[in-house]
C-alpha cells in the first residue's frame, strides 16, 4: 500500500469521464500502444497513448467511455505529445484492463 493521504490531496486530481472518438496505431512507441483522442465534452478533445493493445482493438475502442486525468503534466512519447493519463488497472496476466463508468456518463464529467 502506497503512503496515506488526504481527502484534500485526493480533490487535487482532476479525474475525468470522456469518450475515445479516434484511435491509432503508434508504432513508434517503445511499447505497444494506440495514439488516442478522447472527447472530454466542454474541457475539449485530449490525446493520450495508451498501453492497452493486448485486451482492446481499435474497433472495440471507438466510441468506449473511459475515465483519465487531466491534470497531470503533458508527456512526451516518441513523436505524441500524450496530454492526459487513461485509467486502467494490471489483471493477473499483467495487461491493462480500463476502467469505466458503469453507465454511460456526459463526457467531461468529474470522479469523486
Amino acid at each position: 500500500m502506497k503512503e496515506e493521504i488526504s481527502f484534500e490531496d485526493f480533490l487535487k486530481v482532476d479525474i475525468r469521464i470522456g469518450t475515445i472518438i479516434e484511435v491509432n496505431d503508434f508504432p513508434k512507441a517503445k511499447k505497444p500502444a494506440y495514439q488516442l483522442k478522447i472527447d472530454f465534452g466542454d474541457l475539449g478533445i485530449k490525446k493520450s497513448s495508451a498501453q492497452i493493445t493486448d485486451l482492446y482493438t481499435k474497433k472495440e475502442l471507438q466510441n468506449k467511455q473511459v475515465s483519465a486525468i487531466l491534470n497531470f503534466k503533458s508527456r512526451q512519447i516518441a513523436n505524441f505529445l500524450s496530454e492526459v493519463l487513461v485509467l486502467g488497472v494490471y489483471n493477473t496476466e499483467g495487461k491493462v484492463v480500463l476502467l469505466k463508468a458503469s453507465k454511460k456518463i456526459k463526457n467531461g464529467e468529474q470522479i469523486s
